[in-house]
């Protein structure tokens, strides 16, 4: 029998999120809490199981700043995303490799943390587009 992490019932925002730190997850998060998590995330969609965001830049400068700084906030919490880095643009995917599934992926409530956390990186001011 699979288990599946508890609902996060306290987070209605992705401040709630952004205000959380990761831990070590144990369970997958189920689709429905894993909807609901998507939906306080603009901008992030599901993609074959992970959690994606594309983000575009000025230039090569600042999207290696914005590398830069979200390999230290990964660094920091512990949970480390895929990267696609191009000139203008950085796609980060996040998966919790310790709890995937059969298909190779799975959720948990870090991947949404981080999520929440690289958005608000990015809108800091790293050098949008």
């Amino acid at each position: 029998m699979s288990q599946t992490a508890p609902t996060s019932a306290a987070i209605d925002s992705a401040a709630d999120l952004q205000q959380r730190r990761c831990r070590p997850a144990e369970a997958a998060l189920d689709g429905a809490e894993a909807a609901r998590l998507l939906a306080l995330l603009p901008g992030w969609r599901l993609e074959d199981g992970r959690l994606c965001a594309d983000y575009d830049f000025k230039n090569y400068h600042h999207t290696m700043a914005f590398v830069n700084a979200l390999a230290y906030l990964s660094h920091t919490e512990d949970h480390h995303p895929e990267l696609t880095v191009t000139y203008k643009n950085c796609t980060i995917r996040y998966d919790t490799h310790c709890i995937a599934n059969h298909a190779g992926a799975g959720l948990s409530e870090n991947d949404f943390i981080c999520a929440a956390k690289a958005t608000a990186l990015f809108q800091a001011g790293t050098g949008a587009a």
